[in-house]
């Protein structure tokens, strides 16, 4: 990748940054400013020993107190894959993708460590916090990590539609849950595949304390720009219609609304 910096944030931004430049650039900066989701996958396999790479990244993310709270099951069989597609909302590419990640909060293995018949201080939400966190930075490092091997990924949290049966098809222990999914696979078509913009920085950068006053122009300026995004990509209009249906009654989240009690059947108190 050898784009200018004016390029890679106009992708971004879908307009010329509002903010300069720095003095020195990287191809890390340039690769992660170009990340995109992609769902259209070639049937070429993801080797081992790239799975090995992707996974030594992920282990290189930080991990709170070295505590290392996050596993990961690597789903090549066909069926499963189907299964679990089904299971995420009926997304078929995740089948058609050569492997998926399913990406856990672990817990089960530092209650193994510890070897205690309570373990009471992995029954609080901090625990489970903790976990969370680590699984999504190690995932992250290995997202990146496979865009630099020119992979494509995209996430999946509509995993957590229905955890409870993941759980059953990956065979997950108590204290261990399933968090979301990565697809991996070398892109098809990526040039078709657009880098889509995202808030101003105005919106999401605070100094020294939070201002909530100005969210409300910033995010009619991104309406604006996204629709004609969508527009372009031939996709549903308006950010805002999608942060009120995800948010706005309880069937937008589309079973998630029972996590609480899932991860309690999978050992997470949460006290």
């Amino acid at each position: 990748m050898t784009g200018s910096p004016e390029v890679a944030y106009r992708l971004r931004y879908g307009a010329g940054p509002a903010f300069g430049v720095p003095e020195q650039w990287s191809e890390v900066l340039e690769r992660q400013l170009a990340h995109r989701s992609v769902r259209s996958y070639r049937a070429d396999p993801v080797s081992e020993e790239t799975l090995a790479a992707l996974i030594a990244a992920a282990q290189s993310a930080p991990t709170s107190g070295n505590l290392q709270l996050w596993s990961v099951v690597a789903v090549r069989d066909d069926e499963r894959r189907a299964r679990l597609a089904e299971l995420a909302g009926e997304q078929e590419f995740i089948g058609e993708a050569p492997l998926f990640l399913v990406w856990l909060a672990d817990l089960a293995r530092a209650r193994q460590v510890i070897g205690t018949a309570t373990a009471e201080g992995a029954e609080f939400v901090e625990a489970a916090l903790l976990s969370f966190i680590d699984v999504a930075l190690a995932a992250q490092n290995a997202s990146l990590a496979a865009e630099s091997l020119g992979l494509g990924t995209v996430f999946v949290g509509a995993i957590r539609n229905r955890p409870l049966e993941v759980a059953a098809e990956l065979g997950l222990p108590a204290n261990v849950f399933p968090v979301f999914g990565l697809t991996v696979g070398y892109p098809d078509r990526l040039d078709e595949t657009a880098v889509k913009p995202r808030l101003p920085q105005a919106a999401v950068l605070h100094h020294e304390r939070y201002d909530l006053e100005p969210q409300s122009s910033h995010v009619e300026s991104y309406e604006e720009l996204l629709n004609a995004f969508y527009a372009t990509a031939g996709l549903p209009s308006s950010w805002v219609n999608r942060v009120a249906h995800r948010f706005g009654t309880v069937e937008g989240l589309k079973g998630r609304e029972h996590l609480r009690s899932a991860l309690q059947t999978q050992g997470f108190e949460l006290r």
